[in-house]
């Protein structure tokens, strides 16, 4: 049963949480006849599920292909979904370069309902979790770097941390700065989170993850533990530290997880194209298709098969 609108922003809320990509898709206009209705909203994943209602099998595999693109550049776009004129365009010269203003992206489809839709699409993706450990004045002023940047920060107090308080996305700062640093650190090797620095000398950080090397703590994590944390800016203050280790985690989220293009890759099958209707359709499983003389065509509805068997009935 599909979700109303306000299972949808709960479904976003719970994504948002896990730090999972997706998009919001909503229905901006309509006209009729059309299964959907003005304001009705849709939520699809990185992999491509669609949750909610946005239209029928016309719309579909089109708001699916184009939200998935959405997420990959990062940018929301209006997609206009029907016959060119219907939006006051030309048939003849709808889809041609510069005639839709930026942001707006036309799909032409012949649904034999003769409806058309105007979609909104927006994206909305994760932002870096900084988990840092510690109180410290240095400590505070990364946290606060880290808010700024519109970061999810947590900042928790070396006795008061665990391995549930990060996970794989996280970027860890440990700045215990010898209050109980082993502790903290093999709570925080456990995570095995995207980034873990630990403030402190060459010298003290070869001791910590000795101590726990020896305790049998995981040592391709620890291999990656950066000992000092933080771009080496020479002698300086706590805040410098602060704004050092901040340029690290810039560089390192950069890299390691480049907003869009961090999204995993799209294992479905490319889109087909209805031979009667020339609309997008998505050769899953259970769509509607033919196969005839070793290539298999694929329908949007069982109108445009029926039309598609019967031509070739007639030229049999």
């Amino acid at each position: 049963m599909p979700m109303d609108g306000w299972g949808i922003m709960q479904q976003a809320t719970e994504l948002a949480r896990r730090g999972e990509p997706f998009a919001l898709a909503t229905v901006v206009w309509r006209q009729g006849p059309s299964s959907s209705q003005q304001g009705a909203k849709a939520l699809i994943t990185a992999d491509g599920e669609l949750q909610g209602w946005i239209g029928g099998a016309c719309a579909e595999p089109t708001v699916i292909r184009e939200a998935r693109e959405v997420m990959q550049t990062g940018t929301a776009r209006l997609l206009l979904l029907g016959d060119p004129e219907q939006f006051g365009y030309p048939a003849h010269g709808a889809g041609e370069p510069g005639e839709l203003p930026n942001g707006m992206t036309f799909v032409p489809i012949a649904c034999q309902s003769e409806g058309a839709l105007e979609v909104y699409i927006e994206p909305v993706l994760p932002v870096p979790h900084l988990v840092v450990v510690g109180g410290s004045p240095m400590a505070t002023t990364l946290a606060d770097l880290g808010r700024a940047l519109g970061w999810q920060v947590d900042l928790i107090a070396g006795q008061d941390f665990t391995a549930d308080d990060a996970s794989e996305r996280s970027l860890v700062v440990v700045a215990t700065q010898g209050h109980d640093d082993e502790s903290v650190l093999e709570h925080a090797v456990a995570a095995r989170p995207a980034y873990l620095g630990l403030v402190g000398s060459h010298k003290r950080g070869d001791a910590v993850l000795g101590y726990l090397a020896d305790r049998g703590a995981d040592r391709e994590t620890l291999a990656r533990v950066r000992v000092p944390a933080g771009l080496d800016l020479g002698h300086t203050g706590h805040r410098e530290i602060a704004v050092a280790i901040l340029a690290e985690l810039v560089q390192v989220t950069a890299a390691r997880e480049p907003g869009p293009r961090a999204l995993r890759p799209d294992r479905r099958a490319a889109p087909a194209t209805d031979p009667v209707c020339g609309m997008a359709v998505d050769p899953a499983p259970g769509t509607r298709s033919s196969r005839r003389d070793g290539q298999i065509y694929y329908f949007c509805s069982a109108g445009c098969q029926d039309i598609f068997e019967k031509r070739l009935l007639t030229h049999e």
